[in-house]
């Protein structure tokens, strides 16, 4: 896998083209990013973060939040990083399998964190906000990681995020992603699940969908 690459993955159906600088407009200045991590543990400050996967969310020309490409990298533990048996059990991740084709961290960042920021500027939008499932999660290992590498130009705001847990909590009734997405009509394997490419584009559906019907509503 080349993680510099943007591999292009439809998980919305646009109705309409892109609008560009739109995006913008829609939550005061803010690109929305959805991000899934895959980690060693829970601790941000001490476990490895082992995968994480992004897709922009983009507005048509009819008002349409749209996920755009995927951005995706396995990582390699950063030294001395601890590594939880459960929690490699439960992803089925193994860090020293050399077929992830893994990169340091900071290239790792650097691969994700790029192409986000050409797209800040390309729409017009001041920074970018992350949008995840049990959002702060994901944000502190994103934050801790960046601290660890130096990265002067992490493009996401550094504490406020949109947490698709609790959005889905209050369209659906449910909190659980796998949940979430079957009461919004959404295909969701299972199996295929706690890898931070498959987790992100359903995170990315369900967040579309949540606020479009919302826009729906409002009019």
């Amino acid at each position: 896998m080349d993680s510099f690459i943007e591999l292009e993955r439809e998980f919305t159906k646009p109705q309409g083209e892109i609008a560009e600088g739109a995006i913008a407009e829609r939550f005061r200045g803010y690109l929305p990013v959805v991000v899934d991590v895959e980690t060693g543990g829970f601790n941000s400050a001490t476990d490895a973060l082992l995968e994480i996967a992004a897709v922009p969310i983009l507005m048509n020309t009819n008002g349409e939040l749209i996920g755009s490409q995927i951005l995706e990298s396995n990582i390699e533990p950063f030294e001395g990083a601890n590594l939880e048996a459960s929690a490699l059990q439960f992803t089925g991740i193994d860090p020293g399998d050399p077929n992830r084709e893994a990169l340091p961290e900071d290239d790792a960042l650097r691969s994700i964190f790029q192409p986000i920021r050409r797209l800040i500027k390309t729409h017009g939008c001041k920074r970018a906000i992350l949008v995840a499932h049990n959002a702060h999660f994901d944000l502190g290992f994103v934050n801790a990681a960046s601290e660890r590498c130096d990265v002067k130009r992490n493009p996401f705001h550094p504490f406020s995020c949109f947490d698709t847990a609790t959005l889905a909590g209050l369209a659906y009734g449910q909190t659980v992603l796998a949940r979430a997405c079957e009461e919004a009509n959404i295909e969701f394997d299972s199996k295929a699940a706690h890898s931070a490419a498959y987790d992100a584009g359903k995170t990315a559906e369900l967040f579309c969908k949540i606020v479009n019907k919302w826009h729906r509503m409002q009019k």
